[in-house]
């Protein structure tokens, strides 16, 4: 029998090796004559064959998935440089006004190329100037061929794999497209997918992104695709490059063909007939611009008949049938007055440059975001030069940039103004709060304070992050309350909160002080803002009791929200909600993590507890580590302990409704899942109220096997663990 046909269960590991080693090198052929050649040699489904077969080795021999897997790349491999892709339309840009009677004369000019009458109405289309990466998508008999950005207009960088990535780009088009199909679009990140994505790195010690289309961009351009699928990229298609058979005759008609075919476009673009509608819709989008969760920096309008737009044709590097309306930069110059360090709650310093007000996008901006001490330096992630290497100094005057409610940032430095005595600005090697030893580790973007619980700044936002809405979420407690308590000594961590009634003598006293002393303060302000400032001060003071009382009120507290007050490191409110759906109870979850021992070397793959703990859906090693490093150290324990006197953390209850046949118990998904996605498996599963995991254990109630299943269905064989197949998984749950 050849390998190939041999049953992968049946597979040695010796032969397993020699299996993924021709796999690796015949698939790879296959994807070299597709994707460079595009003269494939074999079919789609005798293709897709060869990626499950090397799919379910892999799946059974973890320990053999070899660096050149075809696992772990999507189409053809990317080099250390971009491979190239020449546009078989070149990709232009766009010409664009600022005003309104630009956009008049645009009209204008294009009723006189085309001899119109002034009272001929031209129908065009609007819509949002996407402010990400420009992408085009090449399609040949529905499949994606290949991936590539903007470049100089005529050569781009192939991105494939990375595209593969994007939910929003179909692998396979609907419907029925040309077989050739050049799509184009942005690809760009939503604000909060931006937020997550900077919390996580900045606490991870990794790059954090100055804005959104940084991050797009960085995220597309990654060597590797498996960091870009971690990245939340999305795109909007709307426009096209070269088609073998025109699916519409209009802008707007194209538009409604990519949706057709699978693609999202941007839901606020409009068919207009006249100047007016068109500044109208602008105004409306400019409005609703800070409420749409995406970066847009105009509107984009377009002749919508397509016979027209060939017959105006293009000016030097753009269509005539086209321009973008962009809106005010929100941009300003000011004076860098100084440069403070904030210390974050897991000890990260934190520069902030606090400026000589300035009025940016009708907001008084005072502070702006510096990143890291290499961004000070003027230099990015990598080393390399950024502002052309200007650094930033204090007495430097600077461009800064508003976006929407994100703290500003400094975009340029203008050396000509730059004040004779500026010296170069240096991350201090200790604490500012505490004086430790401030460290810098390989890989990391922060330095960190290294006094831990003995660190005021960090112990204050601790407890700031402990209160806060999503944590305990302690009505009235706020960061005044914090900082207050911290220096008056009333309050050192978290669980001295539920002590504070015992104090309450010594609280009303203290705020009698406080408030006596910011009655003063008013007495001697001058200004009527700053009177109404301390005025609103004095009143976060005033309610001791009502503050008493809502700390009485979060005396119990649902198992996740008290995972997430902890304030653990990468443990965020997801993560938090998955071990709550996991462990059930914090009793069981601190438990196990205290017994988890991590691989102790190479081939070491740790003991129960800790495989365990990375069988939670979504819990990576990171993650593991932190959590176990968590539990212990002995002053973290001492916090828990004296938390877990004073407050009852709720066991969590079962998502599913009662009846579910698998509320309450842990399921495995393997293998290829043919009438759901993995992600719709377990989310189906968890609304049942079922725990997935990612491993099989002792612990694992059911195995849902589908076509290609191994070493899972090995173990599952192993530790008596009932296995069905997925029409068995309908079945039983009555879908």
């Amino acid at each position: 029998m050849l390998l190939s046909q041999k049953p992968v269960e049946d597979l040695t590991v010796a032969e397993a090796e020699e299996e993924l080693a021709r796999l690796a090198a015949e698939i790879a052929e296959h994807d070299r004559r597709y994707h460079e050649e595009d003269a494939p040699t074999i079919s789609d489904a005798e293709y897709d064959a060869l990626r499950q077969r090397n799919q379910a080795i892999e799946n059974r021999f973890p320990e053999l998935t070899r660096t050149d897997s075809p696992s772990l790349r999507v189409g053809s491999q990317v080099s250390e440089k971009f491979e190239k892709v020449r546009h078989a339309v070149p990709m232009l840009s766009l010409d664009n006004t600022f005003s309104e009677e630009g956009v008049a004369e645009f009209a204008d000019r294009v009723r006189r190329f085309l001899r119109l009458s002034a009272e001929t109405a031209i129908p065009m289309t609007a819509e949002p100037k996407i402010d990400g990466l420009s992408l085009s998508l090449r399609y040949e008999n529905g499949r994606l061929v290949h991936a590539a950005t903007r470049g100089d207009g005529f050569v781009g960088e192939n991105v494939t794999p990375n595209a593969r990535t994007i939910s929003d780009i179909p692998n396979r088009l609907k419907g029925d497209a040309p077989d050739v199909l050049e799509v184009r679009g942005e690809v760009y990140m939503r604000h909060d997918d931006f937020a997550e994505l900077n919390r996580r790195n900045g606490e991870a010690g990794k790059q954090t992104f100055a804005n959104p289309r940084n991050a797009a961009a960085g995220s597309l351009r990654q060597l590797d695709p498996s960091v870009t699928t971690e990245r939340p990229l999305r795109f909007f298609a709307y426009a096209w490059g070269e088609v073998s058979q025109m699916p519409a005759a209009t802008q707007h008609g194209m538009l409604q063909a990519f949706e057709r075919f699978g693609f999202a476009v941007n839901p606020l673009t409009r068919l207009l007939d006249s100047v007016g509608a068109l500044i109208a819709h602008y105004r409306s989008i400019e409005e609703r611009r800070a409420s749409l969760g995406y970066d847009i920096d105009g509107v984009v309008y377009k002749v919508d008949d397509i016979v027209l737009q060939g017959r105006l044709g293009f000016v030097s590097r753009s269509p005539r049938w086209a321009i973008a309306h962009k809106f005010a930069a929100e941009k300003g110059i000011t004076v860098v007055r100084d440069i403070e360090l904030n210390v974050g709650r897991t000890g990260t310093l934190n520069p902030l440059a606090k400026l000589a007000p300035v009025t940016v996008g009708g907001v008084v901006v005072t502070n702006a975001t510096l990143h890291n001490e290499d961004y000070i330096a003027g230099l990015d992630s990598k080393g390399r030069p950024i502002r052309e290497g200007r650094d930033i100094r204090i007495g430097d005057t600077v461009v800064i940039q508003r976006a929407g409610d994100v703290i500003p940032q400094i975009l340029d430095v203008l050396i000509d103004k730059r004040p004779a005595d500026a010296q170069p600005w240096k991350m201090p090697e200790r604490c500012p709060a505490c004086g430790s030893h401030a460290v810098r580790e390989d890989g990391e973007a922060v330095r960190r304070c290294t006094g831990g619980l003995i660190c005021s700044a960090q112990a204050v936002e601790r407890i700031k992050h402990f209160v806060s809405r999503n944590a305990m979420d302690i009505e009235g407690f706020g960061e005044k309350y914090a900082q207050f308590l911290f220096d008056e000594g009333l309050l050192r961590t978290p669980a001295d909160i539920f002590t504070l009634r015992e104090k309450a003598a010594e609280l009303k006293s203290a705020v009698f002080r406080r408030r006596e002393a910011l009655a003063a303060a008013r007495e001697q302000a001058s200004g009527a803002k700053r009177k109404a400032s301390l005025r609103e001060e004095d009143r976060n003071f005033r309610d001791v009791e009502n503050l008493l009382a809502a700390i009485e009120e979060r005396r119990r507290v649902p198992f996740a929200r008290f995972v997430f007050a902890l304030g653990i490191r990468h443990v965020g409110e997801t993560n938090a909600k998955r071990l709550a759906r996991f462990y059930v109870s914090f009793a069981n979850l601190r438990e196990s993590i205290s017994q988890a021992v991590p691989p102790q070397g190479k081939g070491d793959p740790g003991n129960a507890q800790w495989q365990e703990l990375n069988a939670v859906g979504g819990i990576g090693g990171t993650v593991a580590e932190a959590l176990v490093e968590f539990f212990r150290e002995p002053h973290n324990l001492d916090v828990v302990d004296r938390l877990t006197k004073e407050v009852t953390v709720e066991d969590e209850e079962a998502g599913g409704p009662v009846s579910s046949p698998v509320a309450g118990k842990t399921v495995v998904f393997t293998g290829a899942l043919e009438r759901m996605s993995r992600d719709e498996a377990k989310s189906m599963a968890e609304r049942l109220g079922a725990k997935v995991s990612g491993s099989v254990s002792k612990k694992t109630d059911l195995v849902v096997a589908g076509p290609g299943a191994g070493s899972k269905l090995k173990q599952a064989s192993e530790f008596g663990v009932e296995v069905i197949d997925e029409d068995g998984w309908f079945t039983l749950v009555g879908a």
